[in-house]
């Protein structure tokens, strides 16, 4: 049987076009529009939305194009096989296990066997950790990885990355607060959660500064080790918000009922932040995989596979091969599960 979850949850606005396929896609698409906005911060709006958990469930299938499979490189042509790394530490809904507890799911899953329907490939999933994803690609074990790897400077020195998702942090607070942030003046002192050392953080420490320069109090920065002490601080009127990585606030709206989305911020603000199906450099996978995924745009399956896992807010307008991305930091942020 098909295991549901249902919410209502806060989803920035898509293209026109985009909207209409993943309305259609969705399990439950009835909608009250709120507020939409562009750029590195996006409003919301809210709709309700139901997850399939099961290991059974129906996945969005690509459509085949002799033309891209042609361009992949022969060896991985050859073996009609492609190797994709993914991290599948329960990062709900990125890469997790079923309800039979085995069978790998997700959005980076369906992904995964979207790009690979269109250039003629059965995907393999090497389940891995962060740190051995790249390990594994360096000495090629797997072909490609697609587990929310933010494109960076500092990644594209050994690494091509086709974009295909973009990179977002996400507000959540206690359901039903009516509280929207869209900049730096939302937040203005109020309490937010975040992790130390994270790109999370780097965002407020730069809104606040925005807030004192402009003459209003900053918002006060709690920290917490992990998300779940901060849901237990909202739900207790200690904290207002906490700033966490857009999928997983997306699945913990969906599975907790508690708590909902005030807004979105890139995870490279002020620029914007993309995810990538990342490779070797100089593989010969980035420009047909990019190539595969602009095929799912123009086709709608693209937004299909975003609508079921409730992300349409990180869709791309088109794929990209290693576009401008995250600047090279000063200090490293600790590992998170989203736009890393």
């Amino acid at each position: 049987m098909p295991t549901f979850h249902t919410v209502r949850r806060r989803l920035t606005a898509l293209t026109a076009a985009a909207l209409v396929v993943s309305l259609a896609a969705c399990a439950d698409p009835s909608e009250e529009p709120r507020q939409a906005a562009d750029g590195p911060v996006a409003g919301s709006q809210v709709q309700v939305i139901k997850y399939d958990t099961s290991p059974d469930q129906p996945r969005v299938k690509g459509n085949f194009d002799p033309a891209l499979a042609a361009q992949l490189p022969e060896s991985v042509r050859r073996s009609g096989v492609l190797r994709v790394a993914a991290n599948g530490a329960g990062n709900a809904p990125l890469v997790f296990v079923a309800s039979d507890n085995r069978t790998p799911i997700g959005v980076e899953v369906d992904i995964a066997n979207l790009v690979s329907d269109v250039v003629g490939l059965r995907v393999e999933i090497v389940n891995t950790s962060w740190e051995n994803l790249f390990v594994g690609l360096d000495a090629q074990r797997s072909d490609v990885g697609i587990s929310n790897v933010g494109v960076s400077e500092e990644r594209k020195d050994k690494y091509d990355l086709a974009t295909y998702r973009l990179g977002l942090h996400a507000f959540e607070t206690a359901r039903g607060t009516g509280w929207k942030v869209n900049g730096p003046a939302d937040i203005s002192g109020k309490r937010i959660g975040v992790g130390s050392g994270t790109l999370q953080e780097q965002v407020l420490l730069n809104w606040n500064k925005q807030n004192t320069d402009a003459g209003r109090p900053a918002a006060e920065v709690l920290y917490f080790q992990n998300a779940t002490d901060s849901y237990l601080a909202i739900r207790s009127g200690r904290l207002d918000a906490y700033l966490g990585p857009n999928p997983s606030a997306t699945y913990h709206v969906a599975t907790s009922g508690q708590t909902e989305i005030a807004g979105t911020v890139s995870s490279s603000y002020p620029i914007e932040g993309k995810v990538g199906i990342i490779s070797r450099k100089g593989s010969g996978l980035a420009d047909p995989l990019s190539a595969a995924v602009n095929r799912a745009i123009a086709d709608g399956t693209y937004q299909q596979v975003l609508a079921k896992w409730g992300l349409e807010s990180e869709a791309v307008p088109r794929s990209e091969v290693n576009p401008p991305g995250l600047p090279r930091p000063s200090k490293k942020p600790s590992a998170q599960p989203t736009a890393r």
